[in-house]
């Protein structure tokens, strides 16, 4: 009484092989998404750091009736460590002119939501701020 054949006992080649291009399949939708959803960090965390620069920098303004020329004048006394953009390490485009104007600039790798609310154009003399096609350029002034 034997249950089992030869033929019964194992799994063949083919369904091996389909297996694992279902499992290659299903991985490399998921890497796929997980790399939209790590673009959108970075993202938030490159509007979040130039908040934060904007914020020092008007606390700067009031403390010395004027903008630094680099962002490093605010280190330590307005922010503990100057912003960088996580994924270069670059620092963010800083850009015054005169004592009373600047433009900080850094650029995104998705088409975000804050871009709406932004300025555009070249608003000082050299910084670009334009974000209709990649690169996303997000651009604050005061």
């Amino acid at each position: 009484m034997n249950f089992f054949t030869k033929k019964d006992r194992g799994f063949t080649l083919i369904e091996l092989l389909v297996v694992i291009a279902i499992i290659g399949i299903l991985s490399s939708v998921v890497l796929a998404s997980l790399n939209s959803a790590r673009q959108k960090s970075r993202d938030a965390r490159r509007i979040g750091d130039i908040k934060q620069l904007q914020l020092a920098l008007e606390m700067y303004y009031d403390s010395n009736n004027g903008y630094p020329t680099t962002t490093a004048a605010l280190v330590p006394a307005y922010i503990p460590v100057e912003p960088s953009d996580p994924q270069t390490t670059a620092p963010y485009t800083y850009e015054v002119s005169g004592s009373s104007n600047y433009v900080l600039r850094t650029t995104l790798e998705s088409n975000h939501s804050a871009l709406r609310s932004d300025i555009d154009g070249t608003p000082l003399t050299t910084t670009l701020c334009d974000d209709t096609v990649a690169p996303y350029y997000y651009c604050v002034q005061p």
